[in-house]
């Protein structure tokens, strides 16, 4: 039998309800106090009819005062408690005087004039109604704090999603730039086949970032098909070249991770290792569960990177082999993705030894996803593009083995 969770609802979620229930309960708890006190001291039964209509006038006194302070309070300070100051001393008035009206009638009276009468309940009353105005108005500010807060955490929310979007769609421009161009360039040299076969491809993978949402996560097999469709585009332009190797575990596979995020890294991968390189580079990524976390490594075998141009603040191991015109701007741009999804509960770390290479290890807190959706690629353009890919020697997704050449880790 399934349980349905419990969420209990806050008192105030419904102002107005939670208002006469207070009113009810205030009042009442009053009356029950003092017809209890009559009784205690032995005055006779009829003194709870007086007592009856004392709570009743206080208890239509508090309305009107209810609907004056729902104006007051929206005004400046000094108003506000100015005026709550006098509307306070007029309905206290009002309120002393139908008391000691209604005890006058009953002949409840012991000794003195209406006025001396009138005098003493006064206090009593000012001391009821003070009560109620000062708890009114606690209460409404500490509403007043609450949505404010909450509207603060809802803004900081889509700041950091807008901040997430805009930092995920600069990644695509230079990409589709130089995708776009290959294409250009094959269909100058009427290489049509080609360049239609790079085009699905092209519009797979672009498929797939309109999908996904922005500030959304995948799991590392969904991530993984989206790199297979890029890396089968950029084989297009450097065949044999370009040479991947996958490694993931198949507990890893099930994690997640911000969607899009290891496209730049394989992208400078094949910027700043493929291509300078004239018999290129292998691209690795491994991805393994580790304790509570899931780590991934991407990693390619080119000539290595110079740290003296990328932005203060990204953790590295210096090395003395030079990545030629890397501005750190991709690295920078996963940095604050990292930073805004997980905090400080993230490890962002790249490496380029000596002899060469460069790796990337990301650390996140694992989170599995027991059920996911498998992202399904467009069709392909026939058995065109199946040769094309079996040629390429596209790498599958396979369990994770010591590999042939493994990055530097810490």
């Amino acid at each position: 039998m399934a349980v349905l969770p419990i969420r209990p609802t806050p008192f105030f979620a419904n102002k107005n309800q939670a208002f006469w229930n207070l009113q009810l309960a205030g009042w009442g708890g009053t009356a029950m106090l003092r017809a209890m006190s009559s009784l205690a001291n032995g005055q006779p039964t009829d003194r709870l009819v007086i007592i009856l209509i004392a709570t009743i006038t206080g208890f239509s006194v508090s309305l009107i005062l209810a609907v004056i302070y729902s104006q007051l309070i929206k005004q400046r300070p000094l108003i506000t408690w100015g005026a709550t100051a006098v509307v306070l001393m007029v309905a206290t008035g009002l309120y002393a005087f139908i008391d000691s009206w209604v005890l006058e009638l009953a002949g409840g009276a012991t000794s003195g004039s209406f006025a001396s009468l009138f005098v003493g309940i006064y206090f009593i009353d000012l001391t009821l109604l003070g009560a109620w105005s000062a708890l009114y108005y606690a209460i409404n500010f500490f509403l007043q704090v609450e949505e404010q807060a909450d509207r603060l955490e809802r803004l900081e929310a889509q700041a950091t999603s807008a901040q997430l979007a805009m930092l995920r769609y600069q990644l695509n421009p230079h990409f589709l730039f130089n995708t776009l161009n290959s294409i250009s360039t094959l269909v100058l040299l009427k290489q049509t086949e080609t360049a239609n076969a790079m085009l699905t491809r092209l519009s797979s993978f672009l498929r797939h970032t309109l999908v996904t949402q922005p500030g959304g996560k995948v799991t590392v097999a969904q991530e993984v098909e989206t790199l297979k469709l890029y890396l089968d585009i950029e084989r297009m332009r450097f065949e044999e070249r370009l040479r991947t190797d996958f490694r993931i575990e198949p507990e890893a596979a099930k994690a997640c991770l911000p969607s899009m995020l290891l496209q730049p890294l394989v992208e400078n991968a094949i910027k700043y290792g493929v291509s300078p390189q004239e018999e290129g580079a292998e691209i690795s990524v491994v991805a393994q569960v580790v304790g509570p976390r899931l780590r991934v490594t991407v990693a390619d075998t080119g000539p290595g990177m110079s740290f003296n141009s990328v932005e203060a603040g990204l953790p590295a191991v210096r090395p003395t082999n030079a990545r030629r015109d890397s501005t750190g701007v991709g690295l920078a741009n996963i940095r604050d993705r990292l930073a805004q999804a997980y905090g400080d509960e993230h490890r962002f770390e790249i490496r380029s030894p000596e002899s060469g290479g460069f790796s990337v290890l990301i650390e996140l807190p694992y989170e599995s996803d027991e059920a996911p959706a498998p992202f399904t690629a467009a069709p392909d353009s026939g058995a065109q593009i199946a040769a094309s890919q079996k040629q390429a020697g596209a790498s599958p997704v396979i369990p994770l083995q010591p590999p042939r050449k493994a990055p530097q880790a810490s």
